[in-house]
């Protein structure tokens, strides 16, 4: 199970394939794309899931809130067909044809199965 609330980096990972880090900042992830989808300002994202004040340092506030947001998004859609875990390659043939159970897959449902891709891989 990935901790509830680690540590943030000041930029997320970028490169084609899941990283170590992305594992543990499952649950940040899942809380970033929520707060997205809410349309909850960046600057209480920042304060609440990263944990830096946009107030005293608001370029690093910034710089994290995109990166992150960016890698979230990223995993969401893309990132589990460069994993070579079985969870992943199957989330990947629904995310890759856009398509679950035969349905366009919404930004909900990529959310619903980020979690549930990253949940089983961490089990």
């Amino acid at each position: 199970m990935p901790p509830l609330n680690p540590t943030v980096a000041d930029l997320a990972p970028n490169g084609p394939a899941l990283m170590p880090y992305d594992e543990r900042h499952a649950v940040t992830y899942a809380r970033i794309l929520d707060a997205k989808a809410d349309h909850a300002d960046w600057r209480d994202v920042c304060r609440i899931v990263l944990r830096i004040d946009p107030d005293t340092e608001p370029v690093r506030a910034r710089r994290a809130y995109e990166s992150h947001l960016a890698r979230a998004q990223w995993a969401s859609r893309l990132g589990y067909r460069y994993s070579q875990r079985q969870p992943f390659t199957i989330v990947t043939a629904d995310l890759e044809s856009d398509n679950v159970a035969g349905t366009p897959a919404s930004n909900y449902d990529r959310q619903i199965m980020l979690r549930a891709a990253l949940s089983m891989a961490l089990d």
